[in-house]
């Protein structure tokens, strides 16, 4: 089955080699200029990776990607003439998995999509593995994940308290709601789930749950802590997220 691409590119130039480049890779590529296009793609179409420009003429690329992440977790990489520091940073905080600046060749940006999907591949072998046989808590010797309570046969389930956890459709229920959470949200709660009651650095944090740990600041931790504390607030009034001070967070069980 063809790989399908979702382009948003506002320039000709840039988006027909592009384009061309990743139709020769056997790629099906969907191409729109704007903002408002690119959502409607993902809404009808099944789209297995995203090239994304920061300068739309009608939405800044960065909060159509926060647009996204609320709803999907498809790969997603940045494109921009603007190539500073700080601005990668952001790009990858809140949500992308690369960023690549202009100009660029037609070929980097192949060999950049395909080793995004290398990484998801091997995390994704990761799980089923780690679902197959015994858990391995960091720091802390084997244990049987059923003595431990928390996952089902399968290991496919998460569930303790009010919290129930589908890791197969990376979904979570707190005291029965669904919960809309961004990417780096959901695996920050995933992984505290699994471990709950043990207190982890925010460098800890980073190493297990984003793609770039190098890239980002510890304090985005401290903000995808915040952001996801407010969900959770709107379902209830407890606070499962505990802070160690000069330590790092917990989950409550």
């Amino acid at each position: 089955m063809q790989k399908m691409i979702l382009l948003v590119e506002d320039e000709a130039a840039i988006a027909e080699p592009l384009q061309y480049a990743l139709k020769r890779e056997n790629w099906q590529v969907i191409w729109h200029t704007t903002a408002i296009q690119a959502m409607e793609a993902l809404n009808s179409h099944h789209v297995d990776f995203i090239i994304l420009d920061v300068g739309l003429p009608d939405m800044d690329g960065f909060e159509l990607c926060r647009k996204i992440r609320q709803r999907w977790q498809t790969p997603l990489l940045f494109l921009t003439a603007r190539n500073d520091e700080i601005e990668r940073i952001i790009g990858i905080e809140i949500g992308a998995d690369d960023y690549c600046g202009k100009p660029f060749s037609p070929r980097e940006i192949i060999s950049r999509i395909k080793a995004i999907w290398r990484r998801m591949q091997l995390t994704a072998d990761n799980q089923q593995v780690n679902h197959a046989g015994n858990f391995q808590q960091p720091d802390s010797p084997l244990h049987d994940r059923e003595s431990s309570g928390l996952a089902d046969k399968s290991a496919q389930i998460i569930a303790f308290d009010h919290w129930q956890a589908d890791l197969s459709r990376h979904q979570i229920k707190y005291h029965g709601q669904l919960l809309q959470l961004t990417r780096y949200e959901s695996g920050l709660l995933i992984f505290l789930l699994k471990h709950p009651e043990q207190v982890f650095s925010r460098t800890q944090l980073m190493q297990q749950v984003w793609e770039h740990p190098d890239h980002s600041l510890e304090r985005t931790v401290d903000t995808h802590i915040k952001s996801l504390r407010q969900k959770l607030k709107l379902v209830s009034d407890d606070e499962p997220i505990t802070t160690h001070r000069g330590l790092g967070y917990s989950l409550k069980r």
